[in-house]
């Protein structure tokens, strides 16, 4: 069965699509049976949506690993996710694109043991393939006329960027700011803004669609990716094996062929 996945962006609508019988974590989920691992069931992990195609395929191969067990997915900005666990919503494990979101988890007493850094992301400006403005720099973003989507502050991503335009001095207006990266990309997918910042391993996920154009100021806005084990697991066993599993060389050479750098 390939990994599954659930987005959701309030806490209600998560906490209701994963506590019912097709949602649900745990070793005696419906379809586990026991693997040489001793992982079995459901587990059930809250990424950040900027993870959605590396832990997609991590996912799928975590299962190819583990006969028998499944790994289901929320994906959605970090923020949210944070917020989601802390109201209770039954999860195994947490990734997050920025420690900030992590800590909020972790000072609610609802990590198992330390985070860790498994991965880093550095962001670039999408536009639409061709570059038809000719987007060179930050400061291309500030012509007359131009839209721009970013992503809102209290995400990663948003936070990354605020960090990047301060350092450049670019008094950017967006025109949207969305709540996830894959909303800020789907914005120049769709033909609704002339660019977006978002992580150079989303513009490569969309490379049919996007460019992604490199500014040296995003080289002091990398984000940090920790993931932790959540003491809440209903699959104890299994959170902590998808965790190892990422931090191994199989779950790094997936993450770092969509782009993202060895933490």
């Amino acid at each position: 069965m390939g990994a599954r996945v659930v987005r959701a962006a309030l806490a209600g609508v998560t906490a209701l699509a994963l506590a019912g019988p097709a949602g649900c974590g745990g070793d005696a989920s419906p379809g586990g049976s026991a693997s040489g691992s001793g992982v079995t069931g459901t587990v059930t992990v809250f990424a950040a949506a900027s993870l959605t195609e590396s832990f997609t395929r991590i996912g799928r191969d975590f299962e190819a690993a583990h006969p028998g067990v499944t790994v289901r997915f929320n994906f959605a900005g970090s923020s949210a996710l944070a917020n989601q666990i802390n109201q209770g919503a039954p999860a195994d494990v947490f990734a997050s694109a920025a420690p900030k979101n992590m800590q909020a988890v972790t000072d609610a007493g609802n990590g198992d043991g330390s985070p860790a850094t498994f991965a880093r992301n550095q962001l670039v400006i999408a536009v639409p393939r061709g570059n038809p403005k000719r987007i060179a720099a930050l400061a291309d973003l500030t012509r007359p006329g131009l839209k721009v989507a970013l992503c809102a502050e209290q995400v990663p991503c948003g936070a990354a960027a605020t960090r990047a335009l301060s350092a450049a001095r670019v008094p950017l207006r967006p025109v949207t700011l969305e709540q996830d990266v894959k909303g800020a990309l789907s914005k120049v997918k769709l033909g609704e803004v002339d660019a977006a910042l978002v992580y150079r391993t989303d513009t490569r996920a969309a490379a049919a669609d996007v460019d992604g154009v490199e500014f040296p100021e995003s080289a002091g806005a990398v984000n940090d990716y920790p993931i932790v084990a959540l003491k809440n697991a209903p699959n104890r066993a299994g959170a902590r094996a998808f965790v190892a599993y990422v931090r191994s060389d199989r779950g790094t050479a997936v993450l770092t062929g969509a782009g993202f750098q060895a933490p």
